[in-house]
Formats: C-alpha cells, structure tokens, sequence
C-alpha cells in the first residue's frame, strides 16, 4: 500500500536546542501509528509541523504522494488534517456547541450565523461520544463548566468535525479516567476502518499496544526505528527510546527507604475537609512521608489538593501545619505557610508559557522576598535558576528562552522547581508524570523521594497505580469525595488500589 503521508529530513531549532534533526515518519491509511520517544526526543515538534503550528526549518511533507506546503493550521486543514493536544484549546466562555464548530460556523444568507445548523453538526461530531457524557450531550453548556476530560473529548470532537483525513492525537488521553478512554478507542478504530489515518502520541505503553498497527520511535530529534507492534514488546520500544543506557534512579523505592516513625508528631493535621466535591476528610502526614491519593479519577483527589493550597471554596474543616491554622482562603496564604502546589494541568496553570525559563523559575519565590524586602538582582536571580537547572537536570538551550520551548518533561520539572527554590514544607503533587516519558518520569520521582528525605511533606495525586506504589508510604483511596481506604507498607498493591477503587473487597476480583 502506498504511504498517505511521508515525512523526511524534518530539523527544527529553537534557539539552542535541536528539537528535529532529521526525523521521518512514514504512514498508510487505514491505521493508527504511535509516535513515541522520551521527552525532548521531538514528537510534539514533528506533530505540530504536520499540523502546521510549528513551521519547520527544513524537510519535506508529503502526502498522498504530492508534495505538501503546510505553513499555518489553515494549510494543514485544506489538507484534511486535524489535530488534539494535551493542552487544550477550548475556549470556556463558549458553549460546547460553539467551540466544536469555532472556525467552521454555518451561516445564513447575509452572513448570518445558522444557530440550528451549528448545533446539528455539533451534535453530529459529538454523538459518537454519547457515552462519555453520562448525563447527556453539553450542547448548550458553556465548555468551561465541564470536566478536563470532557473538555478533552470535546477538543476530539472539534477535531472530527472537520472530516480529517489524518488525525494528530498527541498526548489527548493524559486528562481522561479509563471510561473516556475506551470511548475513544471505539472512536478511533471506527476512523480506522474508514480510511483515516490516526497519529498516535502517548507515554502509556499499554494503549499503544491496545490500539495501535505500528510505531515509530524519535530520540534526540532523530527517527531511530519504526516496528510492528504485534511482533514487538515493551522492553523492545523502551530500549528503542531510551537507547542502551542504564535507567536512571536517584533512590530507593518507597518500600526499601525508611519510614516517617510512626510516632513523630504530625506535620500536616486535615480535619473533617469539605468543599462541593470532598465530604469530611480528614487525615495526618509526618515530616518526610508521602501520601499518596488513589481512586478512580475525579473522585476529589484534584479537589483535595486545591482546598489545601487555598484555591477551593471550603465549607467545613480545617488543617494544620506543625499545629498551626493553615489558611485555606488563597492560594497566597498557604505560599506564604510553606505550601507548594504543582497543578495538574502546568500549560494553564504552572507557567507562563512565553516567558523566558529564568523568570518562570523564580516567580514562586518572589512573595517571599518581597515580604521580607528582599531584592533580587538579576545576577542573584540566574544564580538561583541555574543552581535548580542544574539540581533537577533541566535540559535547556539558555535561561532566556521561552518555558514553552521545553518538552514537557522539562516544562514540569520548571514548574517543581519553581516552588523549590522557596523551600516549601508541604508539596501538592497533581499527576506530576501526565504527558512524561519513561526516563523522565525516573527523574521526577527522584525528586520526590529527595524532597521526602529531605522532611518535606509530599501528598501525591496519581493516575497511575504503579506509581502510588512506587512512591506513597501510605495512600488515601478516594471515591465520591471521601475517603473510602487508608493503604500503607506491604498493603499498597496495584490490586488493593484498584479494588479500593471500585468498592471491592480485598478477595473480589476488580
């Protein structure tokens, strides 16, 4: 079969590092083609020059053998290519309708906006959704009012409207919960059959291997392999991203450290918690220990981390930091008692995208100085920045370039080290490896047990069971804004955390 799309010598620098060396990519139509590699290696670059947001310095673009000038999104779109991120482009104040048909609006005579047109097609691209939205279709509803990972299948949607012949779907499962993600795997396979061509960017090896025909592998901006997967395992795509090199690990797991004494006075006290999503939670972290939140996704886990960083509506309850009133009124007053919060979505919340890596690495720590009338020289201020490049291994070209030229490995580790350079005593962590290669991922948990040795208390939401046992010393299970399960030591298994999860007893089978 002949390729739909051919990609060759693709190279992109932004300022001094190389984001494309000479990547290819080779696809037919009619299948779902993971993009994989290690963050940095490139694959949201080369996504991004096929869906013409990124304009490439040189290489070539073929598609069904004709040679393809993409220079913007609009070019890309005449070319029947459609493309979802993880960082969304939905815009809240909007209805859902609006936003699936934003660029693509019908009109009446005079140039008037077909309202009812609108809605049938956004009902159209939507519908093949229906079981992702419980209580029916969010037509009307502004999309800012729905969930992360409703407003993720939105985006999808926006995306299909359009009638792509090649969909980009880069890293578009990182916000949702497992029953999203089967709905759009059905999706998926269904533009499979027809012809469409899926690009398929994500760090989760297993829905690779559930979804996808083969996979083409990037490292350092180059394409080093592209295989079957039905004739390839996972120690064989891992050694292809990250090369022959040992895996790095700053530490012990969680099990193999020593444990905060269980006498030890607490550090964190949370009592009877309550916002419109938690129903009194209440718990105690030591100095040094990890807590980590499981459950199924949306079950208060985010919540629990916005209230005790002051950025929830709380109700009722209260917490205490070394027996203290911790203020759970703004998110300036718990910065200022020593909380830190790495949010779960770091493109909308955890930086400034534009602005350059330096100033977003000491923003945090500006109230503290300010409060004490401290100046910061700008030479003082590289210093601190430079010192947490180096401490987290932060791959950069230079200080000043723009946060967003980072991969996203890079940008979170800006986004933790912002808030260590303020030496924080509690450390909010909301799924800090979503969108995060294997490699990295072995450097940010390195981070947290070094904050863990270091007496720091770290509270960990995750998505990924592995982690929460790799990680927590203990594990809270939530479900329905409660706390359904308290886990620690030998109990944190992958299927104590999963049937904890469901409302399943220990000898039930999830």
């Amino acid at each position: 079969m002949s390729p739909l799309l051919e990609m060759t010598g693709v190279r992109k620098r932004y300022g001094g590092v190389q984001a494309l060396d000479g990547a290819a990519l080779t696809a037919v139509r009619g299948e779902v083609h993971a993009l994989l590699g290690p963050n940095g290696s490139g694959k949201s670059t080369l996504d991004k020059t096929l869906a013409g947001t990124v304009v490439p310095d040189s290489g070539e673009i073929r598609i069904d053998g004709a040679a393809a000038r993409i220079g913007g999104p609009r070019d890309a779109h005449a070319l029947g290519v459609a493309a979802v991120y993880q960082q969304l482009s939905i815009v809240g104040d909007l209805t859902v309708t609006q936003n699936v048909v934003l660029g693509l609006e019908p009109a009446r005579r005079w140039g008037f906006l077909d309202h009812r047109a609108a809605r049938a097609r956004a009902a159209a691209a939507l519908d093949r959704f229906a079981a992702a939205f419980p209580g029916g279709l969010p037509l009307d509803r502004p999309a800012g009012s729905l969930g992360p990972g409703e407003q993720q299948i939105v985006e999808v949607a926006k995306a299909l409207a359009r009638g792509p012949r090649i969909l980009v779907l880069d890293e578009a499962t990182a916000s949702l919960h497992k029953e999203q993600v089967a709905v759009l795997f059905d999706v998926v396979r269904e533009l499979r059959a027809s012809g469409v061509l899926v690009v398929f960017t994500s760090h989760r090896l297993d829905e690779v291997f559930a979804l996808c025909d083969r996979a083409t592998v990037l490292r350092n901006g180059r394409t080093v392999g592209t295989v079957e997967l039905a004739a390839t395992d996972e120690a064989e795509l891992v050694r292809l991203m990250v090369g022959d090199a040992p895996r790095r690990s700053g530490a012990p797991a969680a099990a193999a450290r020593p444990s905060p004494s269980a006498g030890a006075a607490a550090t964190l006290e949370v009592r009877g918690l309550t916002t419109e999503r938690l129903r009194d939670v209440g718990f105690t972290v030591r100095a040094g220990e990890v807590l980590g939140l499981g459950g199924l996704q949306g079950q208060g886990q985010s919540e629990l981390l916005l209230a005790l960083f002051g950025a929830a509506r709380v109700t009722a309850g209260e917490a205490l930091l070394d027996g203290r009133p911790l203020p759970l009124t703004s998110p300036a007053g718990a910065a200022r008692a020593g909380v830190a919060l790495v949010p779960g979505d770091r493109g909308r919340q955890g930086m400034f995208a534009a602005r350059p890596i330096q100033e977003n690495l000491s923003l945090a720590s500006m109230h503290r100085r300010a409060r004490l009338r401290l100046a910061l020289g700008a030479a003082a201020e590289r210093r601190a920045a430079r010192s947490m490049v180096e401490r987290l291994g932060i791959k950069i070209g230079s200080l000043a370039d723009p946060v967003s030229t980072l991969s996203g490995g890079n940008q979170q580790k800006v986004v933790i080290g912002k808030w260590l350079l303020d030496r924080p005593r509690v450390v909010l962590l909301d799924d800090p490896t979503k969108g995060v290669d294997v490699a990295a991922k072995e450097e940010i948990y390195a981070i947290v047990r070094g904050l863990a040795d270091d007496g720091v208390v770290v509270i960990l939401n995750s998505s990924d069971n592995r982690e929460l046992t790799e990680l927590s010393d203990r594990v809270l299970v939530l479900f329905e804004g409660a706390v359904a399960e308290e886990l620690s030591a030998a109990a944190i298994t992958e299927k104590r955390l999963v049937a904890g999860a469901l409302r399943l007893t220990p000898g039930e089978s999830p």
